[in-house]
């Protein structure tokens, strides 16, 4: 459904509204904010409902409305839908629940679906089992419950959320934070109209600033894909509350891979590669959104913070550890400009303890700000809690706040008033603050996560789009297949891949003439088991006959056979390379450290395909092992670009064969000395069609 249908819903100027109690209440709250347009009531016993001539049908309406609100429990609506389809409405949102969400305890429920999607043709429908719009732009609300936003005024604009839950989208709307709330909208079962077509239609409306998504499930790819383009082209950045971060129960796979590349890591990786920004909590969901509203995205990730408590500097610098914004150095120019404002009792560093030698000296403040804000830092942070108002005076604390807005606008430079605990900027001031071109953040954990959402979607903006991820193209009609590690592997070898020589065989004595042709060492391997070493299935590093033929002997009868293969020697770390079909997003990558370790050290990255050398060598960099690759404490730096060239084949395989690819796991791959490559040591792969 394409998002510009859905203009007369976010700009309507008549309401068609049907069913009892809840039709009252958008009634009573579109004339609660002041809505202009005309509202029509509907319903076959009432005259007038709140003051409001009742029409008896759509039929009697005296017009095509733009937006209507369906009340009414689930058969009528479709009835409703249909008539307001053939009278030319704009958009209907379906209140009714017992759709496809019913699940199978209802037989009723995903035919209804089915037959309200039919009802409503090319009329958009929001929902079923949502609450649908509240418009603080316009003051018209197609929402069946009180609400805790204000109506912005005419000039003014503010942000558009999107969420699968109505309760959660209420929560939000009570939020005392100062956000400029322009729409918010749910989704409900998105049986027609997906919640990426919302979200365009959001960010084409000018008088919306930014976004924000909590998104339970990823329905279209494709779609979402359209949507980070489109907020990309309108500079308008979007943030997403992803739920479902518990791993998905792996109970039917059978590799290292599955069990470490759940739906969340396909979810985030996704996300990642839109440049849409993720956060974990609503608090920081909503504080993201006001950052991005005031500022947008950030040019870099470096910080300087400025208060005047050591315990305030030393929480901001504790609370930046292990992130990807920091706080840098003061170069010894930038030092001596700022030690130039303060007295010789004050250290200067980053975060910056001003003291409070120049409490309330607006012309002092103004100059250690302004000197310390010079530094060209992507954001700069001012710590000031306000106090009580109820029980104290916060005079004294505007100085501080005029000589912060003061070098800010000096340096052109983009800063936010940070509190450390949510309640100590009150609500009131908010409006003024970003008037000033401040940020006013709510809780130093929030701050920090507005920052780095705000920088992520910074770097994301300034790279190229991705390529759209390989849609799965279906497993046909095949079984499902395992072929043991020596077919995996003969099929490995054949696409080029870097496998060392090996045989297959049955018999102690069969071994031993394999090794005698391939040379000592050798890797002996029981074939037909999944995780070898949880089942003692692997001789590593055997060196005469006597040994291959004494650990064949005590191999035999544990599998399906016997696997020689010559030993892999001089490795300086093991990864792992994983790929698993993901039905949305195709063929998820996962690499990370490998061995037989790989799942309790869970040190590993996600990416989706098709991805280039430089997302490859990006991924392998994040991990805390990368070291070991990197020459760690002066050992022989890793074959990286050995390793970056066969993961890059075997991601061009999974592509080439998306939907027909389970599992593919490559645990360990063997990275040598620079010069002397990398080696598939293990492989187990599960197939689900002819492969190419």
């Amino acid at each position: 459904m394409a998002s510009h249908k859905l203009d007369r819903l976010l700009r309507p100027k008549s309401i068609a509204v049907f069913g009892g109690l809840q039709a009252i209440e958008v009634i009573k709250q579109s004339q609660k904010m002041g809505f202009t347009g005309e509202i029509w009531p509907v319903h076959p016993k009432h005259d007038e409902i709140l003051g409001l001539k009742v029409y008896r049908s759509v039929a009697d309406l005296p017009g095509s409305p733009d937006a209507a609100f369906v009340g009414v429990n689930r058969f009528v609506t479709l009835d409703i839908v249909r008539q307001l389809r053939d009278a030319g409405a704009g958009v209907a949102v379906c209140y009714a629940s017992g759709f496809l969400e019913a699940g199978a305890d209802d037989a009723d429920g995903a035919r209804l679906q089915e037959e309200l999607v039919e009802a409503a043709g090319d009329m958009p429908i929001i929902g079923p089992n949502c609450y649908g719009l509240i418009n603080y732009c316009d003051g018209a609300l197609l929402w069946p419950d009180q609400h805790g936003g204000r109506r912005l005024a005419a000039d003014e604009r503010g942000v558009a959320i999107i969420t699968q839950s109505s309760n959660i989208a209420i929560n939000m709307t009570m939020q005392n934070r100062g956000l400029p709330i322009a729409h918010v909208m749910t989704a409900g079962n998105q049986a027609q109209t997906g919640l990426p077509d919302m979200a365009i239609a959001l960010l084409e409306d000018d008088r919306v600033t930014a976004l924000g998504l909590h998104i339970e499930a990823f329905q279209s790819a494709p779609k979402f894909e359209a949507l980070a383009k489109r907020a990309r082209e309108l500079g308008k950045p979007i943030v997403a509350m992803k739920v479902g971060r518990s791993a998905q129960a792996r109970a039917a796979t059978v590799s290292h891979t599955a069990s470490l590349a759940g739906s969340d890591a396909a979810s985030d990786a996704f996300l990642k590669r839109l440049g849409i920004a993720r956060v974990n909590s609503i608090a920081s969901f909503l504080e993201t959104l006001k950052f991005l509203h005031v500022h947008g995205p950030l040019d870099g990730n470096t910080l300087c913070s400025m208060s005047c408590s050591g315990g305030e500097a030393s929480v901001m610098a504790d609370s930046a550890e292990g992130r990807s914004v920091e706080f840098p150095a003061l170069t010894p120019e930038h030092r001596a400009r700022v030690k130039a404002t303060l007295g010789p009792l004050v250290a200067v560093a980053n975060p910056l303890d001003y003291h409070t030698f120049i409490w309330n000296n607006e012309p002092a403040l103004t100059e250690t700000f302004t000197a310390m804000v010079s530094g060209g830092f992507a954001l700069s942070c001012l710590v000031l809690d306000f106090p009580r108002k109820d029980r104290c005076s916060d005079v004294d604390w505007w100085s501080t706040v005029r000589g912060f807005e003061s070098a800010l606008k000096t340096n052109r430079a983009k800063g936010a008033i940070v509190a450390s605990l949510p309640e100590n900027i009150p609500e009131e001031y908010m409006a003024g603050l970003m008037e000033s071109g401040i940020a006013p953040l709510c809780g130093i954990t929030e701050a920090f996560d507005a920052a780095e959402a705000a920088a992520f979607i910074g770097r994301a903006w300034k790279r190229s789009a991705s390529a759209p991820v390989a849609a799965p193209r279906g497993s046909n009609a095949y079984e499902p297949a395992s072929p043991d590690e020596a077919d995996a592997k003969a099929l490995l070898r054949r696409l080029e891949l870097p496998v060392p020589e090996g045989r297959r065989c049955q018999t102690a004595d069969e071994a031993v003439l394999i090794a005698n042709g391939l040379g000592y060492p050798v890797a002996l391997k029981a074939l037909g088991i999944a995780h070898k070493s949880e089942h003692n299935a692997v001789r590593l590093n055997l060196k005469s006959s006597d040994e291959v033929r004494s650990a064949a002997n005590d191999l035999a009868g544990l599998g399906t056979g016997l696997y020689v293969e010559r030993m892999v020697t001089g490795a300086v770390a093991e990864l792992i390379v994983g790929i698993v079909d993901d039905p949305q997003f195709g063929p998820v990558m996962t690499l990370g450290t490998g061995g037989v370790l790989v799942e309790l050290l869970q040190d590993t990255a996600t990416l989706l395909l098709p991805s280039s050398r430089e997302d490859i060598e990006a991924a392998l960099r994040s991990l805390r092992m990368f070291p070991l690759l990197d020459g760690y404490r002066g050992r022989k730096p890793a074959d990286l670009d050995a390793a970056i060239d066969t993961i890059a084949a075997i991601a061009t395989f999974a592509v080439r064969n998306a939907g027909r690819i389970s599992e593919l796991d490559i645990n360990p791959l063997l990275v040598c000395g620079k010069g002397d490559g990398a080696w598939i040591a293990d492989a187990l792969l599960v197939t689900k069609g002819e492969l190419n």
